[in-house]
């Protein structure tokens, strides 16, 4: 039985051009996607799922812009444009993406007073979204990462995955940033130095 897995992050209408929090060329990866979601035989997915008013929306916080940093209980948060509101058309996944051989979709962002970019943990880095538990049943040890965005929700999924022992590559092809005041140049370092495998492509 294999021990591979494809984790597609956050491909959904919000993160794509006209969405509400949307990525440069967000939609050009869903070609990559596709192809790789028919190429791997266990898929899952994240799906980001706020409830209206989330903490980490900027909207929730008065005098605050989008993309200004406060300091919550668990550290410090970057504040978004209200975006994948639950059961919302933003929320959806991209309709050109074809999510259904996916065994499993980890919905994240649900707890209004915290935030989620990781697969694996909320961003206290402690309350656990169960993945890291399902992969060991499974037995699905080695893990390719992509989707929306290499340097937040992609590379926290990363580091969290390598952070709980597993294996993990970025495939680069099929992923786009954000780029927030240099983070996409501060993540990719982090992920090299914690021994997150990046490449451009899969030969």
């Amino acid at each position: 039985m294999t021990d591979k897995a494809l984790i597609v992050i956050d491909v959904q209408n919000d993160f794509c051009p006209g969405g509400a929090l949307a990525v440069d060329g967000g939609d050009e990866i869903i070609p990559v996607v596709n192809r790789l979601i028919g190429a791997f035989d266990h898929v899952i997915l994240t799906q980001d799922w706020h409830p209206a008013g989330h903490s980490s929306f900027a909207s929730s916080h008065q005098g605050r812009s989008p993309f200004d940093t406060i300091t919550m209980p668990y550290g410090e948060q970057t504040l978004w444009p209200d975006h994948c509101i639950q059961g919302t058309e933003g929320a959806q996944f991209h309709p050109g993406l074809e999510w259904t051989k996916a065994e499993l979709v980890i919905r994240k962002g649900f707890r209004p007073a915290i935030d989620s970019y990781s697969a694996f943990f909320e961003n206290d880095h402690q309350t656990p979204t169960g993945l890291a538990g399902y992969l060991r049943e499974r037995g699905l040890s080695d893990l390719t990462l992509i989707g929306l965005a290499t340097d937040f929700c992609v590379a926290y999924s990363a580091l969290d995955a390598i952070r709980s022992g597993f294996k993990a590559t970025v495939l680069l092809e099929a992923c786009r940033a954000i780029d927030l005041g240099g983070s996409l140049s501060a993540m990719t370092q982090e992920m090299t130095a914690e021994g997150v495998v990046l490449t451009e492509r899969i030969v």
